[in-house]
């Protein structure tokens, strides 16, 4: 089940010009520590499964292959094609917005949120015994938080999940315990039960389901969310979506069953922004679907040189609830 013409999809011109680049200043990266695997895969596939049988999947030259022989290439840009042509997500990140959300994480604006996940993943406690830590970023994007998370666990093997191909290849080199892989968020995953020690979701759709069945009973979930305040100064004049009112209990809704909340630390820091890093904010999110590039860098530029905003954020601990029998 090879998809070589998504696996092989060379980069853009302006993919090209941003390597190296794309996973944040020197302030926001702290020094590597732990074991580096020569290939993230040599781990990561006691963790993922063949997508079509279910299958154990072992590494075979440049790709992944089950006992069936479904097999699933290695890109040269590092991840994995899960997904077929046919069942990719139409609403995954397009390279512009890729590109405009790297430009933005790299200028440190978000380097709160990134060590404040970072601080909150390592106080989760050690995995078990003998192991080291599994974390799944599940809609991972850039990878840009899965690497800080690998950071703070050294033995640790992270895995990202997302439906860009155009995010992918920069996830596949975010840090070099990391592997990445296409898959659509909303469909079973790839992956084996009970593999996780961690489930990262930050900005991204959530599949209680899912998100209960890969965790081992001790893992965690770790949600991050937009507050209302969120970016409340930009959002009439970039025409950004309205933070839902209901996230909070939308969120209760969806994980009911699956998790119980531990705990929620507010996260709250004002953003001093350059008219780049508003036209990046603008154009790395949804508004990018229903806004054409021009107005939305019109718009940017009119708010002028120097914006001030409020970034605002919620960072939800969840322990899996304990399974019927």
């Amino acid at each position: 089940m090879t998809e070589p013409s998504a696996a092989r999809d060379a980069y853009t011109h302006e993919e090209r010009a941003h390597d190296g680049r794309d996973v944040g200043h020197a302030h926001d990266r702290p020094a590597r520590r732990g074991p580096t695997p020569r290939d993230p895969w040599e781990a990561l596939v006691e963790v993922v499964r063949c997508p079509v049988c279910g299958d154990s999947l072992a590494v075979a030259e440049r790709s992944l292959r089950c006992p069936n022989r479904h097999t699933f290439d290695i890109a040269r840009q590092g991840y994995v094609s899960l997904l077929s042509g046919a069942k990719r997500t139409a609403n995954a990140d397009s390279a512009a917005m890729v590109l405009a959300r790297t430009a933005f994480l790299e200028t440190g604006h978000y380097a709160p949120l990134t060590g404040a996940l970072a601080r909150i993943t390592a106080s989760l406690g050690p995995p078990a015994e003998g192991a080291g830590d599994t974390v799944l970023d599940a809609g991972a994007g850039t990878g840009h938080y899965l690497a800080a998370v690998l950071e703070a666990l050294p033995g640790a093997v992270g895995l990202a999940l997302d439906a860009s191909p155009h995010a992918l290849r920069r996830a596949a080199r975010a840090h070099p315990r990391a592997g990445a892989a296409s898959w659509d968020v909303w469909r079973p995953f790839p992956v084996r039960d009970g593999c996780a020690d961690v489930v990262l979701n930050v900005f991204a759709p959530r599949n209680g389901a899912e998100f209960r069945r890969v965790l081992k009973p001790r893992g965690a979930l770790l949600v991050v969310t937009p507050t209302g305040r969120h970016l409340r100064e930009l959002r009439g004049a970039l025409g950004l979506l309205e933070v839902d009112p209901d996230k909070a209990e939308r969120l209760e809704r969806t994980l009911s069953g699956h998790f119980a909340p531990e705990r929620t630390e507010a996260l709250e820091y004002p953003l001093d922004l350059s008219a780049a890093d508003v036209a990046n904010l603008a154009a790395m999110g949804p508004a990018a679907r229903h806004v054409e590039p021009e107005e939305l860098r019109g718009r940017a530029a009119a708010l002028g040189e120097r914006v001030q905003a409020t970034a605002s954020f919620g960072i939800s601990v969840y322990r899996p609830v304990p399974t019927a029998g």
